[in-house]
Order: structure tokens, then C-alpha cells, then sequence
């Protein structure tokens, strides 16, 4: 865990259910992976971090696991896993799986079992709770505290045949384990443990600062409508440094091999990234935090989307870049699975999409931290355009649909909303080629293709030399290469321009330096070395210290 290869590797995320499907059932599994791995080895990823492929009833997408060591028959078999491992492997890079142990599923035999009694061995594997004094059970009010899902509505789901409530932070078929009891986190490491001796390279950790809460549970801060923000008493609790300290004695050390840990944690601050990600305290490796993707949520939550503020979203990324300078390490991400598409959401998918797509993964990849490429982001694919509720599949975006109509929020203005952040933007199928349902399935896929996939599509980008995907991939490459980017110092120019995102550089004499107008109207710059060479560029015939035609980007090294 001490050799930081990581540094100047990128990791590229798989969404299986989007992302190939093999047998025309409409939903991409592990075969389908199989067979696109050469576009992955061609892109030049280090990593390939796949979304949940575990038993679920798929009440959030798989992150609603029922058995952690079986695959769901949607995506295939155990022998199909393995098989993927191995060409993996054998093409020189390295496979991480999705951890998701904040929460099972409700159809989790442990949890089976601990509702089965209150007297059940593994009643305390999970958080029961009888109704709150002077409340009778299932009556308004009786919840044993007011915190608010993240999936809206309370957090705590009635039982009626015991009388005692049960938690969950998310969806109510997702409990929250108790990692108050050691046997719980006894289990989960010997399960991880299982996993790295099959060959996994390490694991993405889903909301892994929310396995501590404060003790004993109680109310939060009154939200409008009733309920409570119990964030502050469930993330970051006072145990989950000791918790992941454990895990990595339990699971991690002494292992010959080059792994990855990255948690994902929602409402971290920089001081709590630094203690999670300092190598001296063995946690995890690097940290996703979410200030930047949180820039453009209105007062009432994210589906309220407020134009992008290029100098407030500056200074979160500047912020996170002078935290993690000295101690610990950060993770680099536009795209995942719960965001939206960053060409639509920051560029200009219309007027300039090529360009805007460029210039964004240029801004993201050459500052310090390990980049993450999202299934579709190296061809610059869009979102989806739903324009109605019932094109959407995702649980979050039924949960704030109501909501926002209860407190008179008009449906126009909810559903431009969605359409600019929804989840369901990123999990439209990876556009393969200009064919039916973009190459993705010989059957109708679960969520149908976006129908630009006939011009924006890998086929069209792998032998274009001026493409999208082109242009990842020399970013990538140029990590590898240049140790400027890996472990450079940064410095973060123009702080207060409203349009151009610039930085700098620098290891042992070399310089990097990074230029971008991410806006439609040219703009001037003063920031470059007139004696630098131009590294990568995203609009022909680039001239250092000329003006920034719109959403162009220069990167120029001095040797």
C-alpha cells in the first residue's frame, strides 16, 4: 500500500448494466466487458473499476447487495468473472470492484435473519430501534429520529411484526449495517479478504464515512417539511477512522501486491480527506469528495440547477489541490454513475461540443490527483434529453418528482431540472457504433440509447486522429510519460476569471502550464512562457500567448 503507482495511473469506471451487452437480454453484463476490453487497453486505462455486479434485487441499480460473493445472473456467473479477471490481467491492467458495505440489501440473508426475531442472533447487525417514546408504532411522528433518506422520506422503515423500526440512509430496501458490532465488521473484512485472494486489485468503498454514527442516534437540525438533516450525526463519525484502520490491518497489510482503496465520501472536508488519505495512517489511498459536483445545486437540492460559476468552482478545485499537497491524495472526476454527463452539464454539447468535451478533460486530467473516466466520457457522450418523469428509471429522480410538486415547485422547471443532473444521464448505454440501439444490444435495452449515438459513437472516434477520444487518449499517455503531472506542484492562475481555468505546474524544472476558455467568446491570456512548447492542444494551430479562441485549451511544458 506504500508504493503510490497510483499516482500516475487512470482508473476507468464500468457501469455493467449499460455498458455491453452479450446475450440481447437488453442489460450489459461481465461477457459484454470481455468483448470491448481492446477499446479500453487502445484508450491506455490502468484500472478498471466496476459498478456493483453482486446479487441484488436492483432496488438502487446493485448497490443493494443480497449475497456479497455471488455475481447476479443479470450479469453473468462467477466463472464469467473470473475469465473477465484474467483478460484483465493479461492486458496489463488491473480490476477494481465497487465495496458497498455502508448498507445490504433487505434480502441480504443477514438481514433476513435479523428481522426474523428480536431476539436473532444478528438483530444487532443492523440499527433497530422501538418507536419514539410516547409514540405508538406506525403512528406520524413515531420514527426513533427525524432524519431524512437521501432518497427522500424518513430513514426509518416500520416493522410490523416486531413493532421496532429499522434504519436506512438510502432506499428503504437498503438497511444500514451496524459496524458498532465487531462480528459485523469481522464478516465484512473476511468477505474482502475473499475478493483480493480471487485476484481483485482493490476496491472502490461506496459512502465508506458513513459507517460511524454518533452515539446514541438522535434528532437533527429541522429541514422544511418535517423532517430532519441527520448528515452531521451519520458521516465522519468519531469511529470511522479506527473502523478503516482495522479494515486495512484486517485485509490489506502484508499483502505482496499492488492494490487500490478509494473511498467515496459524501460532505468530506479537506481536513477529513487528509486524515483518510495520509499514507502514515493506512486507511485508504484517495478519497472522492463531491464540493465541485455540488456547485451548481440550487436552494432546493440538486434538480434546482443554477448556471455554472466558473470562479467558485476554481476555488473548490484550488482548495482541494493546496489540502491534499503535502499529505494524502486526491481523486480526479467530472462523470460517474451519479452524475450527469460533464459536456452537457459545464460545455457545450450544441455549439461546441467537440472542443468543450476536450477542454474539460484537459482541465481535469493534468492537475494533480489519479483522473477517472466514466464509461462514454473519452467520446464525449451527452446526456440523455428525457424531457418527461416517465422516461426515468432512477429512484431518486421518482422520490424528488414528488417532493418538489408537494411544495409547488412547477413541473417544467422540476423536469429541466432532471434533465440536466438526473443519475439516468449516465446510465444510458456506452455508444459503441451508429447501429440500432448504438451497438450496445441486439435486444431493447433497459434504458434506451441517446439518439446522437449515429454521429458520436466510438467507431467514428477510434481511427479519427482529431477526435474526442483521440484526445483522451493522449491525455492519458501523457500521465505515464511526464512526471510533472503525476506529482508536480500546483498553482492556480487567473483565480477571478469568469472564463479562463489556468494553472501551473512544476517538478524539478519543468513547467506545465494550463490554459483553457471555458466559455463562447474568445478571450485574452497572459499566463503562458513564450519559450514553451505546446504538449496537447484541442483546436488546430495553437499559438502560445494568443488569444483563447472559445473553449480552447493549451497545455505548454518548459523542459
Amino acid at each position: 500500500m506504500a508504493n503510490d503507482w497510483w499516482k500516475s495511473a487512470v482508473v476507468y469506471q464500468i457501469y455493467p448494466r449499460s455498458f455491453q451487452d452479450s446475450n440481447g437480454d437488453g442489460v450489459g453484463d461481465l461477457q459484454g466487458i470481455r468483448s470491448r476490453l481492446d477499446h479500453l487497453e487502445w484508450l491506455g486505462v490502468d484500472v478498471l473499476w466496476l459498478s456493483p455486479i453482486y446479487a441484488s434485487p436492483h432496488a438502487d441499480n446493485g448497490y443493494d447487495i443480497s449475497d456479497y460473493e455471488a455475481i447476479d445472473p443479470a450479469f453473468g456467473t462467477l466463472e464469467d468473472f473470473d475469465e473477465l479477471l484474467a483478460d484483465v490481467h493479461a492486458r496489463g491492467m488491473k480490476l477494481v470492484m465497487d465495496l458497498v458495505v455502508n448498507h445490504t440489501s433487505d434480502e441480504h440473508p443477514w438481514f433476513v435473519e435479523a428481522r426474523s426475531s428480536v431476539d436473532s442472533p444478528k438483530r444487532d447487525w443492523y440499527w433497530w430501534r422501538p418507536p419514539r417514546e410516547g409514540f405508538a408504532a406506525g403512528q406520524s411522528g413515531a420514527e426513533p429520529t427525524n432524519w431524512r433518506a437521501f432518497f427522500s422520506g424518513s430513514t426509518w422503515e416500520l416493522d410490523p411484526a416486531s413493532g421496532e423500526y429499522y434504519l436506512h440512509l438510502f432506499h428503504v430496501k437498503q438497511p444500514d449495517l451496524n459496524w458498532e458490532n465487531p462480528e459485523v465488521r469481522s464478516a465484512v473484512y473476511a468477505m474482502m479478504n475473499r475478493w483480493l485472494d480471487r485476484g481483485v486489485d482493490g476496491f472502490r468503498m461506496d459512502v465508506i464515512n458513513l459507517i460511524s454514527k454518533v452515539l446514541p442516534l438522535g434528532d437533527g437540525e429541522p429541514l422544511p417539511g418535517g423532517l430532519g438533516n441527520g448528515f452531521p450525526l451519520y458521516a465522519n463519525g468519531p469511529r470511522v477512522h479506527e473502523f478503516l484502520q482495522e479494515m486495512h490491518r484486517e485485509v490489506f497489510a502484508g499483502r505482496d501486491a499492488e492494490l487500490l482503496t478509494v473511498g467515496e465520501t459524501p460532505g468530506v472536508t479537506t481536513d477529513h480527506a487528509v486524515m483518510f488519505t495520509d499514507p502514515d495512517r493506512a486507511e485508504v489511498d484517495m478519497v472522492f469528495q463531491f464540493d465541485h459536483v455540488d456547485v451548481d445545486h440550487g436552494p432546493l437540492g440538486k434538480f434546482d440547477t443554477q448556471p455554472l460559476d466558473l470562479v467558485r468552482l476554481k476555488a473548490i478545485l484550488d482548495r482541494w489541490q493546496v489540502a491534499l499537497a503535502e499529505r494524502g491524495w486526491n481523486s480526479l472526476y467530472w462523470n460517474n454513475h451519479d452524475q450527469p454527463r460533464v459536456v452537457s452539464r459545464f460545455g457545450d454539447d450544441r455549439d461546441h461540443w467537440a472542443a468543450s468535451a476536450k477542454a474539460l478533460g484537459a482541465v481535469l486530467h493534468l492537475q494533480r490527483g489519479t483522473p477517472y473516466v466514466y464509461q462514454g466520457e473519452e467520446i464525449g457522450m451527452t446526456n440523455a434529453g428525457f424531457t418527461s418523469i416517465d422516461q426515468y428509471q432512477d429512484i431518486e429522480v421518482h422520490g424528488a418528482w414528488d417532493e418538489l410538486r408537494a411544495i409547488g415547485v412547477p413541473d417544467e422547471r422540476i423536469l429541466a431540472g432532471m434533465a440536466h443532473v438526473s443519475r439516468d444521464n449516465a446510465r444510458t448505454p456506452v455508444q459503441w457504433d451508429a447501429s440500432e440501439h448504438a451497438g450496445f444490444t441486439t435486444g431493447t435495452p433497459w434504458l434506451p440509447a441517446t439518439p446522437n449515438h449515429t454521429w458520436l459513437n466510438a467507431a467514428a472516434q477510434r481511427e479519427d486522429p482529431d477526435s474526442v477520444a483521440a484526445f483522451y487518449r493522449r491525455l492519458i499517455a501523457l500521465r505515464h510519460e511526464l512526471p510533472v503531472i503525476a506529482h508536480g506542484t500546483f498553482e492556480m492562475l487567473l483565480p477571478e476569471d469568469p472564463q479562463v481555468f489556468a494553472y501551473r505546474r512544476e517538478l524539478d524544472g519543468a513547467v506545465l502550464t494550463v490554459v483553457a476558455n471555458l466559455s463562447g467568446d474568445g478571450v485574452a491570456v497572459d499566463v503562458e512562457d513564450p519559450a514553451a512548447e505546446v504538449l496537447v492542444a484541442n483546436l488546430p494551430d495553437p499559438v502560445i500567448g494568443a488569444d483563447l479562441r472559445p473553449w480552447e485549451v493549451r497545455a505548454t511544458l518548459t523542459a
